[in-house]
């Protein structure tokens, strides 16, 4: 069986992940092989596939594990005892702050979506879905009570705030005139503009 270090304090699972995010951002999926994810993480061929299957892996978990950061917030945001507006506010900053934080593994997955096989690509799908739903049901729960504007559907002004994040990484520069918060401020009051009675 594989060490889970290898000789390093850092798991190999995390150096692969860590290499192949490095690796993929500056080549892109496509020009990055085994070979240099592997030397990268300073592991082995056969470490790599005790812990993933393929590279098609490495990308599917590159963006899984944002994901998972986003759902568990989210959840605990749409959970939390307080008034509908101030949930959503949460929740629509915290999904930019926390893309900004990892917007190699955001950048790596939009620009390589189309490499995952038709099951890995579904099963993504069907995990983001299972987010955007639950951040529509914040919006609609501040509808129903007369809390939010119901002229605009759900639908749309979910796809309108996810869209505007899911190109951060085409245009979001850290040094930048705006720090992640800030803008994640700026975008969640738009939002909840957009919602206002």
């Amino acid at each position: 069986m594989a060490r889970t270090t290898d000789g390093d304090d850092t798991p190999v699972p995390q150096r692969l992940l860590a290499a192949a995010t490095r690796l993929f951002a500056e080549r892109g999926y496509d020009r990055t092989s085994v070979q240099e994810i592997v030397e990268a993480a300073g592991v082995t061929k056969g470490a790599l596939y005790h812990y993933f299957g393929s590279k098609e892996d490495l990308l599917q978990e590159i963006y899984a594990r944002m994901l998972r950061i986003q759902q568990e917030r989210l959840d605990a945001y749409a959970d939390a005892d307080e008034p509908v507006e101030k949930r959503l506010r949460g929740a629509a900053a915290d999904v930019v702050v926390t893309t900004i934080d990892n917007l190699d593994d955001a950048d790596i997955f939009f620009r390589s979506m189309h490499h995952l096989s038709p099951g890995k690509h579904k099963q993504v799908r069907a995990e983001r879905r299972r987010y955007h739903e639950r951040f529509r049901a914040l919006v609609e729960e501040g509808q129903q009570s007369g809390v939010f504007s119901s002229a605009t559907p759900a639908d749309l002004v979910v796809d309108y705030h996810f869209g505007s994040v899911h190109h951060l990484s085409t245009w979001y520069r850290p040094d930048g005139p705006l720090s992640p918060h800030e803008l994640a401020d700026h975008l969640a009051d738009l939002l909840l503009r957009a919602l206002r009675p």
